[in-house]
């Protein structure tokens, strides 16, 4: 019997626990509602918003002249003529590789900075918390701060509770819209597009991804928020590989603050921890995480509970620094007696850094030897090859003459690879060369025949296509395959 009680008593237990962890799993979300802070760490933050924010909103409007007829803004992604412009640098299709390159660098700056401070890219440059911060600043000079709001949500409906979010919900949707409209005006002329938009002479995908961008940062920085961080971005997960226990990150320093406790004006601090236990910082949180829990995932590193923290201090009469960014490696060594120390320059941070400064140079260098002058072959397929009267085989070819130049060129055609090839551009015929004239900052299509005498041997044979600029020298080429008949 009483076996029998044990048993069915730890299967309750087992099934209170299941429930308990199950419904922490599946808790529902509970509305967080950050405090105002005040301090360097906050106004850091407010300029990191405004400078991203300027840049993202006013860099489709700022213009760069290209000369008479060309794309005149300074920015553009244009799909349309297989450009991407950057200020004086134009980038063709082909040359892809040079945003793989920045990507590599955004990349590794990413690493770096993390290896350094930790996630201070999630606390001050990610666009989720840069519009976050935004909608909060919004959401605050309506409704009040963080008591006001919390007041507000629990009273029952009134006409002034429906006009306050009504009003927050529209200038929400406001920034949403014009967040998606300076998105698409980097993929066109930006007057022109804005222009049409307000006129409905905008095309279909214009409207489609302003709307989609526009539900997006509504819901993503309205609505979500700290989720994103939390449950979407792989980036915290990540995070753990990039640093280590020399890293800088926003750490609670158990080793003065414990133990902790309210302190009432006048008690002696002998015994005790500065923390007092305001949870101040935990008022101040966007994440609504208390950061002397240690580590966790959804801390973005912001700093702003070191804002509310050294306030606080600042009031009880202690040493500000009670939070502050600090190594773990330190924490330790003051718990051992030790002399701190910071360690920026480790294996880790000194990799990334070459890592990233090579990649850099290969790309100046890259963009400083770049050739302006490109050609692309391609062999007609149907047929593959056609005998002429004289018994001569001809071949036919797409060339592509690629001037990324803003001035016409004169290029002279050349074919090697077996002796005696004939060379016919359009009209123009020559034993081995032609001269044709290449349009400024474009393609320039011409068709060509290249026929090789009747003794050729059946089979492939290789050949190369050169296109040399008469005035300048400057040449390019491209290989392709001559078919002569079946091998034998």
């Amino acid at each position: 019997m009483n076996k029998v009680t044990l048993i069915d008593t730890l299967d309750i237990d087992a099934r209170a626990v299941n429930s308990k962890a199950a419904r922490e799993l599946y808790h529902k979300r509970e509305q967080i509602y950050p405090k105002l802070a005040r301090g360097p760490f906050r106004n850091l933050k407010w300029a990191a918003m405004i400078v991203l924010l300027a840049i993202y909103y006013v860099t489709p409007w700022l213009r760069w002249d290209r000369g008479e007829g060309r794309v005149d803004q300074a920015v553009m992604v244009d799909f349309e003529g297989g450009r991407f412009y950057f200020f004086f640098i134009e980038l063709w299709p082909q040359e892809v590789y040079y945003i793989t390159g920045l990507l590599i660098l955004a990349s590794l700056g990413i690493f770096l900075s993390s290896a350094l401070f930790g996630r201070v890219w999630c606390g001050y440059a990610c666009p989720q918390t840069v519009w976050t911060d935004l909608y909060i600043y919004v959401e605050r000079a309506i409704e009040g701060d963080r008591n006001a709001r919390m007041r507000l949500d629990k009273a029952p409906l009134s006409f002034s509770k429906a006009a306050k979010k009504l009003s927050k919900h529209a200038i929400w949707l406001a920034i949403a819209a014009a967040t998606g409209g300076a998105w698409v005006f980097y993929f066109g002329d930006a007057p022109t597009l804005f222009r049409d938009i307000f006129t409905g002479q905008a095309s279909a995908p214009v409207y489609l991804f302003i709307g989609l961008l526009t539900f997006t940062t509504y819901a993503l920085a309205g609505t979500m928020r700290e989720q994103v961080c939390t449950y979407m971005c792989p980036w915290p997960r990540i995070q753990a590989a990039m640093i280590d226990k020399d890293a800088l990150s926003v750490t609670y320093r158990v080793d003065r603050g414990e133990p902790r406790g309210p302190h009432k004006k006048g008690e002696s601090w002998e015994g005790r921890g500065d923390c007092i236990d305001c949870r101040q910082c935990v008022a101040v949180c966007p994440q609504g995480i208390d950061i002397r829990d240690g580590d966790q995932l959804e801390c973005i590193n912001c700093a702003l509970c070191i804002d509310a923290c050294d306030d606080v201090m600042r009031k009880v009469g202690r040493p500000t620094g009670l939070i502050a960014y600090d190594s773990y490696a330190n924490v330790k060594r003051r718990q051992q007696g030790k002399s701190i120390s910071y360690q920026l320059v480790r294996p880790r941070t000194i990799l990334y850094g070459v890592l990233m400064a090579l990649v850099a140079a290969l790309m100046i260098y890259g963009l400083a030897t770049r050739q302006t002058l490109d050609l692309n072959v391609i062999r007609d397929r149907n047929p593959p090859f056609v005998r002429l009267a004289d018994g001569s085989i001809r071949n036919d070819y797409a060339l592509k003459l690629i001037n990324m130049t803003d001035q016409p060129r004169r290029l002279e055609v050349a074919v090697a690879g077996l002796d005696g090839l004939r060379l016919q551009v359009g009209q123009l015929g020559d034993a081995g060369s032609v001269v044709v004239e290449a349009r400024a900052d474009g393609v320039t299509n011409v068709r060509a025949h290249v026929a090789a005498p009747a003794g050729v041997a059946p089979g492939a044979h290789d050949l190369t296509f050169t296109i040399r600029d008469v005035e300048t020298g400057a040449t390019a080429t491209s290989d392709a395959a001559f078919l002569a008949g079946a091998a034998p």
